[in-house]
């Protein structure tokens, strides 16, 4: 079944929603991910989790949103991040408020950018629309929610690396990342490892890719519940 929104017609969302009136809106950015990673990562590995949840929970998937906000790497290359949270709250605001008239009962903002700032906002943004008592219910999620055990979330490193090519297998290569040892600090263009947060993408990472997205999706569903 077709979750991604976009490429329905209204009859097919009636439809879908009929069985369980639930959107998903996957959150990301266009950011650096040094050299061997797509920069759209956040935002592709948020919407490939939605879709995956979505055969489960029910509900359709929005599109993603490439813009985020915070993090310390602003000036990196190919990277758009928001300075505040003012133009993304007011998007996200309004999508609700649209999705309301629109009668669906039930929001997940799902976050693939997980700096301190977005999760703040995004907690902000649910915090306060549920606290006007209105449609749709608004949860938020990040993908650094899920308990994996021994293998923590990080920026471009193993655990990214793994989930996108779970997520979207072909994207990532490793082969871009020179051999030079890992000595010259990460936020300098000099070091083979420039601007990841984490450790080293190089070395064997401790799950396949399949299971990392099975255990976020698994927990995906389960803060979201199945379908009634």
């Amino acid at each position: 079944m077709i979750r991604q929104i976009e490429r329905l017609r209204p009859h097919q969302i009636e439809t879908v929603l009929a069985e369980r009136s639930l959107i998903y809106l996957p959150l990301g950015t266009i950011e650096w991910h040094c050299h061997h990673l797509p920069v759209g990562l956040d935002a592709l590995t948020a919407h490939g989790l939605c879709l995956r949840a979505a055969e489960r929970t029910g509900g359709l998937v929005w599109p993603a949103l490439y813009y985020g906000t915070g993090g310390d790497h602003g000036d990196f290359p190919w990277t758009v991040m928001m300075p505040d949270t003012a133009e993304i709250e007011t998007l996200l605001t309004f999508t609700l408020r649209r999705l309301c008239d629109l009668g669906v009962k039930e929001a997940v903002l799902f976050s693939g950018h997980f700096a301190d700032t977005q999760l703040e906002m995004i907690d902000r943004i649910a915090e306060n629309w549920n606290a006007m008592g209105r449609q749709p219910s608004a949860k938020a999620l990040a993908v650094n929610g899920a308990s994996v055990p021994d293998f923590p979330p990080d920026h471009a490193g193993p655990f990214e690396t793994t989930l996108v090519d779970g997520v979207e297998p072909g994207l990532s290569d490793l082969g871009r990342l020179s051999t030079d040892s890992d000595l010259a600090p990460r936020f300098h263009p000099g070091s083979p490892l420039w601007g990841i947060v984490g450790a080293d993408p190089r070395q064997a990472a401790v799950m396949e890719p399949a299971s990392l997205v099975q255990v976020i999706t698994d927990w995906v569903e389960r803060e979201v519940g199945v379908r009634g």
